[in-house]
């Protein structure tokens, strides 16, 4: 059996002007956010809307958010504290979301530690993990880009080279997540009331 990695990154509470972490959190604290109902309102609110101006002001209002790739004093590539040992990789503007996700979790160089639907609906958010060997997260993330364009897989979106960027938690009740962490998942398992954050 796969061992359980303690990977440890900054989750904020909304909007996205807030820059302060409120806690560490872990890939398992992460999946029970998305499959429970804390981001459910707002992520179907969201997928109603037809303006990409309108969509994009209420996304930095209404979403909690996460740097899969570090823990920081403030969300600011200068006040990193530790590497995570992840990177969220982000598909936009999918065609065929299923198609992707299998391919996904079939690839034969990376791993999958969470995979869920974005808050648009519309893409893909991939937490692989990485070991830098002493690269800087912008030139590992380039590279492993490059790797997944030269398996006939779509682009990756860029902005996930600075090791700050933030992903904002959606509601996706058929997130994926590696099935290494199941003891862990179903120790602890609960239902949040809706509205009320898992931690």
């Amino acid at each position: 059996m796969m061992e359980t990695t303690d990977y440890c990154f900054s989750f904020f509470r909304k909007p996205i002007q807030n820059i302060e972490p409120i806690r560490a959190v872990g890939i398992v604290d992460v999946y029970r956010y998305i499959i429970g109902h804390y981001a459910q309102p707002q992520t179907e609110s969201l997928r109603l809307m037809l303006s990409s101006s309108e969509s994009k002001r209420y996304k930095a209002i209404h979403f909690d958010y996460c740097t899969f790739s570090g823990l920081f004093r403030k969300r600011n590539g200068k006040e990193l504290i530790m590497h995570s040992g992840l990177m969220c990789l982000d598909f936009d503007h999918v065609e065929n979301i299923v198609e992707l996700k299998q391919q996904l979790l079939n690839h034969e160089y990376f791993d999958t530690e969470l995979l869920f639907v974005s808050p648009s609906g519309s893409g893909l958010k991939w937490i692989i993990p990485v070991d830098l060997k002493g690269w800087e997260h912008s030139r590992y993330f380039k590279a492993v880009a490059n790797c997944i364009k030269a398996t006939g897989l779509p682009s990756v979106d860029m902005s996930g080279s600075d090791v700050a960027r933030s992903c904002l938690l959606p509601y996706d009740p058929q997130a994926y997540i590696n099935p290494k962490y199941k003891d862990d998942v179903e120790e602890n398992i609960f239902r949040p009331r809706l509205g009320e954050c898992p931690f």
